[in-house]
């Protein structure tokens, strides 16, 4: 694999991985590369140990972004970019989870080339695989899922996209940035034909302290968010799977509570 990993090497920009969360899943690139580093653009939710790998003289600049509320537009993160590497800095871009799965990797890697600077990308554990794996949630299985699909739930003309044949039986869906949307999801997944009854499981803060694996069925996966208060970050998924997962049943629990109500 190429490398620009070169401590003589002045200017460039290193894209890293910074996984699910917790600091154990970083990759050694991704911290050899954090050890060069003059600058650090990380993402929000970037653990501190993570961030002190980079010597301590390294400047550090949070470009974190939330739901409606970001510190920079991306066309000002890429020029930030590209103006700490034509300074002659080695920038560390730190994402959560990897690059170039819903981190926008590509449109800062289409920049910096675009200003004719060097580029190297080291990825990093997906939230999907880290989160996933804490759950003991097998996205792929032999006797349930040959198949498994990522989208973004927060995204424009969520509605109007088509995802029929992403999710049902023999297939997986793990969906990103979908706490705020999920009512919605539900009900666009069952439209699309997806059974009501399809087993969903919601990973809350994967691989961080607090973190939460729950689950229920399609139709009860907007109820059951509100119920449960999930905050983000958290990824869904949807899928037969999920039964196979250490996931806390949810709606039993309900349906316990009313029985005994009763």
């Amino acid at each position: 694999m190429a490398t620009l990993l070169d401590p003589d090497a002045r200017g460039r920009v290193i894209l890293v991985g910074a996984g699910p969360g917790d600091p154990g899943l970083l990759t050694l690139r991704a911290a050899e590369a954090l050890r060069q580093a003059d600058v650090v653009v990380h993402d929000g939710l970037i653990d501190p140990r993570v961030l002190d790998l980079a010597p301590p003289e390294a400047q550090r600049i949070s470009v974190a972004k939330r739901r409606a509320r970001h510190t920079l537009p991306q066309e000002a993160i890429n020029a930030l970019i590209v103006a700490h590497v034509k300074a002659g800095s080695v920038v560390v871009r730190l994402k959560g989870g990897d690059p170039f799965i819903f981190g926008r990797g590509g449109e800062e890697v289409e920049a910096v080339r675009a200003a004719g600077l060097p580029v190297e990308v080291i990825p990093g554990v997906s939230a999907a695989l880290g989160c996933a794996a804490e759950a003991m949630l097998p996205l792929t299985h032999r006797d349930h899922a040959s198949a498994v699909s990522f989208v973004a739930g927060q995204c424009k003309g969520l509605s109007e996209q088509d995802w029929s044949g992403l999710a049902g039986q023999g297939r997986t869906l793990v969906i990103y940035m979908g706490v705020a949307t999920a009512e919605q999801i539900a009900d666009k997944l069952m439209a699309d034909g997806v059974a009501p009854d399809m087993p969903v499981a919601v990973l809350e803060k994967g691989t961080l302290a607090g973190s939460r694996a729950l689950r229920t069925l399609l139709a009860d996966l907007g109820p059951m968010m509100a119920r449960e208060n999930v905050g983000s970050p958290a990824i869904i998924v949807v899928g037969e799977v999920v039964e196979l997962s250490d996931a806390e049943d949810k709606l039993a629990r309900w349906a316990r509570v009313a029985e005994n109500i009763a």
